[in-house]
């Protein structure tokens, strides 16, 4: 089902301006990455995207539904439907792997099995699986305040991989890794994606990654797009306008992050 937007802005409290008439629209299936300057709007569109901010004007239909328009219980299922990958993923420091990723189901499980998951796990298995996939295989069990930065990022891919979505949104997903963590973290998701038909809109802060991985690629500048183009019309003239503001020319991935 994908989403559509239309005419779509969005004000911070002060007035200024983070989204400005955007019309934007993708189908199940389709992965997206989002690209622009830091303050363009591109987390500002994904926090829309997920339901958690409510457009100043405009209207937005996520999976079918105009979110803001629904029931509190038909809201909850809508977002259970949504997996959100946050650049510092908000998980309890003090919290175990297992319990993290379980977490990804909360909005699905009926409230016993919610708080039971809590306390013991209700399911290994399938954490496990999401974790090889990521090549944490041995931190099942381990406190997430033992983890590296990449490695907490991986955790929060995994818990949204776990939690099985019809729309993926990852805002800065590997920000925290390597190129060859990054590569291997950015795969999983079109995989689970294509496995799925799920949507995968992803906030990029590095230009390479966005032209390697996705076909789809949409360029967005002071609140507004700039560009909507499959990446191979991508130029290097087109990013150097889109990052005409920024200096030391185009961001690309450092050769060497945390992992």
């Amino acid at each position: 089902m994908g989403f559509s937007l239309q005419q779509l802005s969005f004000e911070h409290g002060n007035g200024t301006p983070a989204l400005s008439q955007i019309s934007l629209a993708a189908q199940a299936g389709e992965c997206i990455a989002v690209i622009g300057p830091s303050g363009s709007g591109k987390t500002t569109l994904l926090n829309i995207l997920a339901t958690g901010l409510k457009p100043s004007l405009g209207t937005a239909v996520v999976l079918g539904e105009n979110p803001w328009k629904l029931s509190k219980s038909s809201l909850k299922r809508l977002r259970s439907k949504i997996g959100l990958v946050h650049q510092a993923p908000p998980i309890p420091l003090r919290q175990r792997v297992i319990t993290a990723i379980l977490a990804g189901r909360l909005g699905q499980w009926p409230l016993w099995k919610s708080i039971l998951s809590l306390v013991y796990p209700v399911d290994i298995a399938g954490p496990q699986s999401c974790l090889e996939r990521l090549d944490l295989t041995d931190k099942l069990f381990d406190r997430c305040d033992c983890l590296s930065g990449g490695q907490l990022q991986r955790v929060g891919v995994a818990r949204v991989i776990y939690q099985a979505p019809q729309l993926i949104l990852a805002d800065e997903p590997v920000s925290a890794m390597d190129p060859v963590l990054s590569d291997l973290t950015i795969g999983v998701l079109i995989e689970e994606a294509k496995i799925r038909n799920a949507t995968l809109v992803a906030s990029l802060h590095a230009v390479d990654i966005a032209l390697r991985w996705f076909p789809r690629i949409i360029g967005i500048r002071d609140s507004q797009i700039m560009f909507d183009l499959p990446s191979s019309k991508v130029s290097e003239h087109i990013l150097r306008e889109l990052y005409a503001s920024e200096l030391g020319g185009l961001p690309i991935q450092a050769s060497s992050t945390a992992s």
